[in-house]
């Protein structure tokens, strides 16, 4: 059962995310968060689940002040679940690690990360790769100049995402291999 805060998570989100935009689109960020809330519900995510999945993004994106807000607002189990879908956390000038360094750390963390984390982070992934395999179908290979390591790399990342998924047995990781597969065909 989901209460009303649901809609206190969705808030913050909100603000965290004010302004931003999916990359290379006009699409409000915010869609982004609340579809991988729905994908983890339909996988049977529990609320504070749900909740972290609203704000999966929220300190990688808004900064070290949203853990605070987190835990205050949704409790501790809320902000490790959050914690554990982060793969960077902006500095005090705004910069994050660069790209691989940050990646292969966020592979390594996932091969033993608590499943709770698994569910969450696996619903990002997998509707992050359907958003890629969608906007190759419309606007072809082009897509890839969005992303800071190009093709090559986002092929990798990804392919290296549903392995582990798949070998930690989380229930998105067929959806989300299938959808990696699709990146890979419509990516030649």
């Amino acid at each position: 059962m989901l209460t009303e805060r649901i809609a206190q998570a969705l808030s913050l989100a909100v603000e965290a995310h004010a302004g931003q935009m999916r990359k290379g689109t006009t699409i409000p960020y915010i869609s982004h968060p609340l579809a991988v809330a729905s994908i983890a519900l339909e996988y049977g995510a529990d609320e504070d689940q749900a909740i972290a999945a609203l704000l999966h993004d929220a300190i990688e994106d808004g900064g070290e002040d949203y853990a605070r807000l987190i835990e205050e607002q949704f409790g501790q189990r809320v902000l490790a679940l959050v914690e554990g879908c982060t793969d960077g956390i902006p500095d005090a000038t705004g910069q994050k690690a660069d790209w691989h360094t940050r990646k292969r750390s966020y592979l390594n963390h996932l091969a033993t990360a608590h499943e709770d984390v698994l569910l969450i982070s696996a619903a990002d992934k997998l509707h992050n790769a359907r958003a890629i395999v969608s906007d190759l179908k419309s606007v072809g290979q082009i897509v890839f100049e969005r992303f800071s390591t190009k093709k090559d790399g986002t092929l990798w990342y990804y392919q290296s995402l549903a392995g582990i998924f798949e070998t930690r047995e989380v229930p998105i990781a067929k959806p989300l291999k299938e959808a990696v597969d699709e990146m890979i065909k419509f990516s030649q």
